[in-house]
């Protein structure tokens, strides 16, 4: 299957989760083991290609395709969440919003000074929580390889935010 025809697996949902949104629902991709695997595939070829030594996958769908990438390419995984979701002892990131501010979090032994990371995320749309994800790896000593994403808003401007990273996704709108 096309990287191209991944595109015919995403599914438009006007004004969710509010009026004037157009929401990409992935799940039709997740519920095609063809489209999910070569998916998977592609965003593990940006991943080797990078060089990185282990992936960042961000809440919460970032998850599913990190995990993936993680268990066909044995590659260590670390979570980054919302607050309040972690368990063990941890850092955080704070980051603007359209109105107010948010955070991420991953634990505070998740990264090693040196080491090369992938940040992996289902949609980049304003970069916001990407950033922040950046943002935190680099406080705690890591080196961001690059940044991939399954889809891209481009005309939201996600990718200025993450300069001077590698950005790449396999399907823009």
């Amino acid at each position: 299957m096309s990287i191209a025809s991944l595109k015919d697996l995403i599914r438009d949902v006007p004004d969710f989760p509010k009026p004037g949104i157009l929401f990409k629902d992935i799940t039709p991709l997740l519920a095609h083991p063809r489209g999910m695997h070569a998916c998977t595939e592609a965003l593990a070829a940006i991943v080797h290609e990078s060089g990185a030594e282990e992936l960042v996958g961000i809440e919460s769908r970032g998850f599913i395709f990190a995990s993936a990438i993680a268990a066909t390419q044995q590659m260590p995984l670390q979570l980054v969440r919302k607050p309040g979701k972690l368990p063990y002892s941890k850092v955080g990131q704070d980051y603007e919003l359209e109105y107010g501010t948010d955070r991420v979090e991953l634990h505070s032994d998740a990264i090693v000074a040196g080491r090369r990371y992938a940040v992996i995320d289902d949609l980049l749309a304003t970069g916001g929580t990407a950033a922040a994800t950046v943002a935190l790896i680099e406080s705690q000593g890591g080196i961001v390889a690059c940044a991939a994403f399954v889809i891209e808003l481009a005309a939201l401007s996600g990718r200025a935010r993450l300069a001077p990273h590698t950005v790449k996704a396999l399907i823009a709108y």
